[in-house]
């Protein structure tokens, strides 16, 4: 009896030094070093794309039943069982991931984040877990999206980054079919049901397994859902996201990075909001600081209102994006941009305009943006100032009304402090 509780007390002691441990931010010399490689590339192609494109409604979220979700009048379970039906109709007739990758190209942007699987858990990839992927019997596409979009960006010399969520509402062993979905959260006690909540484990684990090992390299993995997050990351801010039963939702964070460098050992990991050891850098959602941040840091921000498809959406001006991007940079961040494919595969004719037209003003000012690293005072008025990371070259950007909307100009002499 003895022994066996002093092993009790070893586990349980076990366990909470992994947990500090993990809750501390990456050390791995190899991981630092990519995270300063990334830092470098500076502006970044995301795309959320999916079954949900048909409708030009929100990704996912129309599924959920919390109090902000607006689904227009319709009743909820005849809804969700349409938009489940999604997968029977998707079809692209124009996908060419090709064309995406020579507009990004063209517009200046250095890696993409492809959306290999949202809330609603319909994959963009060849699963083996589910029939509910755009390779299932069911769907009518009969195509690896994922396999289309890495190999082409990787083919025009992109960084390649995979979003995938934690939360996978199709899957039982998550959203259970024999209780209500009243919000995002899993729909059933974990305590009383701990091997429903390890089979919903295990599928994740393989699923990050078969898009980590079947894609060649993937320099990034970058995990939505963050009310799935371990026990320690738990506080008083984070505590809502847990959902009416409080309860934590954790997946083995450790196994699933083991998993996901087994192949791609350099492979950077964001555990989006979660903090720690596995967000390896954060990622502030629509939204632009204030001031420069003390740590790793990415933008990510739509092109419209919307992340994904929506006719008519509202596209930010060349002007608003380009003082974005300098902005962003001038603060120490990286800019990820998305932009929302319709339903046959084709980027929007609004978002070209204003790729092309960022392309062309970073053809000519570049040198102040990529590569380069935060210069006192960083904001002064319009004025954003970048410099290079050997400090030898520093550069004042002023952000004007008319085009081309930012200009750039070489500070010489003595460096500013």
């Amino acid at each position: 009896m003895k022994r066996s509780l002093l092993t009790l007390a070893l586990v349980a002691a076990f366990a909470v030094c992994q947990a500090q441990h993990d809750s501390i931010p990456e050390r791995d010399p190899l991981i630092v070093q990519r995270i300063g490689e990334w830092q470098d590339l500076k502006f970044g192609f995301m795309m959320h794309w999916g079954i949900y494109a048909q409708w030009g409604v929100v990704e996912s979220w129309n599924l959920c039943n919390e109090p902000w979700i607006n689904r227009n009048g319709a009743n909820y379970e005849d809804y969700k069982r349409e938009y489940w039906a999604l997968n029977k109709t998707f079809n692209p007739q124009h996908f060419a991931p090709e064309r995406w990758a020579a507009a990004a190209k063209g517009a200046g942007m250095r890696y993409v984040v492809f959306t290999t699987k949202h809330h609603d858990g319909f994959c963009m990839f060849d699963s083996k877990q589910t029939d509910y992927s755009s390779t299932g019997s069911e769907c009518p596409a009969k195509t690896d999206f994922t396999r289309g979009v890495v190999e082409a960006f990787r083919a025009a010399g992109f960084w390649t980054g995979l979003y995938f969520s934690k939360p996978d509402w199709h899957n039982d062993d998550y959203w259970a079919h024999e209780w209500a979905t009243p919000d995002r959260n899993v729909n059933y006690s974990i305590a009383d049901h701990p091997e429903r909540w390890q089979r919903y484990c295990d599928f994740t684990y393989n699923q990050i397994r078969e898009l980590t090992h079947n894609y060649g390299k993937i320099d990034i993995l970058w995990l939505d859902g963050g009310w799935v997050r371990p026990a320690w990351s738990v506080n008083d801010e984070t505590r809502p996201w847990l959902g009416c039963s409080g309860q934590v939702q954790e997946l083995d964070m450790r196994r699933l990075a083991g998993i996901a460098r087994e192949r791609n050992p350099q492979t950077i990991i964001v555990d989006r909001s979660v903090g720690g050891r596995y967000e390896n850098y954060r990622t502030p959602e629509k939204q632009v600081p204030d001031t420069l941040l003390p740590y790793p840091w990415e933008t990510c921000m739509t092109m419209g209102d919307s992340w994904s498809y929506v006719p008519g959406d509202n596209y930010k001006s060349v002007k608003e994006l380009i003082h974005m991007l300098c902005d962003v940079v001038a603060k120490g961040g990286n800019l990820l941009l998305n932009v929302g494919p319709d339903a046959d595969g084709n980027l929007p004719a609004e978002a070209l305009q204003r790729m092309e037209a960022i392309g062309r003003w970073l053809q000519k000012n570049g040198h102040a943006i990529y590569g380069t690293r935060p210069l006192s005072p960083y904001c002064e008025g319009r004025v954003r100032y970048t410099q290079s990371k050997d400090g030898r070259h520093q550069y004042a950007i002023t952000l004007t009304d008319e085009a081309p909307y930012a200009t750039v100009k070489e500070l010489k002499g003595k460096a500013r402090k």
